[in-house]
């Protein structure tokens, strides 16, 4: 039989076809990796659980011990997440002798003061049970690990006092709605971070449960993203930490708007030229708390006051005093990812100024730190005056400030479990504490513009930056 296609068109048709089915089948990639949404993780397809979930459950632990039979692992690669520790690797910290640890297991803020002895409270927002029983029991147990906090449906479950279920939680329901994370499993405890709504980012509340787009370009509107699309997970390590816990942080641990954001640039040119010195949440976040306040300014030291109201924003008398503002600009500061300092629980405290609680890294000089935004949050906290240190007190619980409102006693209670000597003497003292800020995220025709920084009504205090002045009027970084 005589061939169809004489055999130089055949080895033609081949090497057309060696150039061709690489092109055809890079350049979509090619073209995909400028795409913000072709760098979304896919996500798996959920299974419901209302037919494989069965059985009675009187504890939080029963649940667990069910989930591990098909997920075997889970529960050990959770407890070593600092979700589970609530603290970090022991750091070499050039004010100090030995390594230390930092989290929020053993470290002081300027919001609640400090979670030891208090675990009553705080570890209502811990991904564990049992903390009735201390934190090596507690944090020991592969049983302990709360799966439900982040997987089950928010409105069948919520979490009560050390940890366990909330009282009258129905735990075979909560078990039945079990799915991947969502921003209801992840707000629930960042959203409401440092005892309420908003309290303590002031980019993070519970406005973003349900966002319209003009609040957050990324969440509301079509995308609606969810936390994991950013905060990517593999074998329970989500990407992303804070320098609040934290004294240094792996940049390979982080998360960055370039992880979608891939190579892309500006069509305005002058744009581009501050991409090496300004972060993208500079000018795509210019204002913090849009729609719910977010606290500022706390005052421990009117706390315990007889005849005054209670109203959340202005005064609680088991807390103090407190300003909280809304929709209004950050403060910005040269940052690298890391602190420049983090208080460590018996460091001294400032004898020129406020104590800061954690001090962003980078200055106009370092080339890897770019002009940020920041909620800084200032506090006046009870201290050592005898041993000028911070002190952690007991506020919840028996015996604890919220019950006595007596400060010498609940500083009495915390020193065994501290470990800080408390002399029997206090007063309080100034604090700042940052926090960066990153979402809110604003699209290109919400964003700061040239105007916005530069010039006589500009929002940047240059000086403040380490320039002599307005760089657009030199040409500097």
């Amino acid at each position: 039989m005589k061939n169809r296609f004489p055999s130089w068109a055949l080895g033609l048709l081949g090497i057309l076809l060696l150039i061709l089915v690489p092109v055809i089948y890079y350049l979509p990639r090619a073209q995909a990796s400028n795409d913000p949404a072709a760098h979304i993780p896919t996500k798996l397809v959920h299974v419901d659980h209302k037919d494989i979930v069965k059985g009675e459950f009187k504890t939080g632990q029963d649940v667990t011990r069910a989930c591990l039979v098909c997920h075997e692992e889970s529960a050990t690669d959770l407890m070593k997440t600092t979700h589970w520790t609530w603290e970090s690797n022991a750091f070499d910290v050039p004010w100090r002798d030995e390594d230390v640890t930092i989290g929020k297991i053993n470290q002081i803020n300027n919001f609640c003061i400090g979670s030891q002895g208090n675990e009553n409270k705080c570890m209502s927002c811990h991904a564990g049970y049992g903390w009735e029983k201390g934190k090596e029991s507690a944090l020991a147990r592969a049983e302990n690990v709360d799966c439900l906090a982040c997987h089950a449906d928010m409105g069948a479950y919520g979490k009560g006092e050390f940890g366990n279920p909330a009282d009258g939680v129905d735990l075979l329901a909560a078990a039945q709605s079990v799915r991947a994370p969502t921003r209801e499993n992840c707000g629930k405890c960042h959203f409401d971070g440092g005892g309420g709504n908003g309290v303590k980012h002031g980019d993070l509340d519970e406005s973003l449960y349900f966002p319209d787009e003009n609040l957050d370009i990324h969440m509301g509107g079509e995308l609606n993203m969810q936390c994991t699309d950013c905060h990517i997970t593999t074998n329970h390590q989500i990407l992303g930490r804070l320098i609040s816990d934290n004294y240094t942080i792996d940049p390979q641990e982080q998360v960055s708007c370039e992880q979608c954001h891939v190579d892309q640039k500006h069509q305005d040119e002058r744009n581009n030229t501050h991409l090496a010195s300004v972060a993208c949440q500079t000018c795509h976040i210019p204002a913090i708390a849009l729609e719910d306040p977010t606290k500022v300014y706390w005052d421990w030291s009117q706390a315990g006051q007889e005849g005054r109201e209670d109203d959340h924003f202005t005064y609680l008398k088991i807390k103090g005093e407190f300003v909280y503002e809304k929709n209004f600009k950050p403060t910005y500061l040269w940052f690298n990812g890391d602190n420049e300092y983090r208080y460590i629980l018996g460091d001294r405290i400032g004898t020129d100024g406020p104590t800061y609680i954690n001090k962003p890294a980078g200055d106009i000089e370092d080339t890897t730190a770019k002009i940020f935004p920041f909620k800084l949050h200032i506090a006046k906290q009870p201290y050592d005056t005898v041993n000028n240190y911070l002190l952690q007190p007991v506020t919840s619980g028996e015996g604890g400030f919220w019950t006595t409102f007596d400060w010498n006693s609940s500083f009495e209670l915390a020193t065994p479990i501290t470990g800080l000597d408390y002399s029997g003497e206090y007063g309080f003292t100034e604090t700042y504490m940052y926090w960066p800020t990153t979402h809110m995220v604003q699209s290109a025709d919400k964003a700061l513009q040239c105007d916005s920084c530069h010039g006589e009504s500009g929002r940047m205090d240059w000086e403040a930056l380490g320039y002599p002045g307005d760089p657009i009027e030199w040409g500097g970084r």
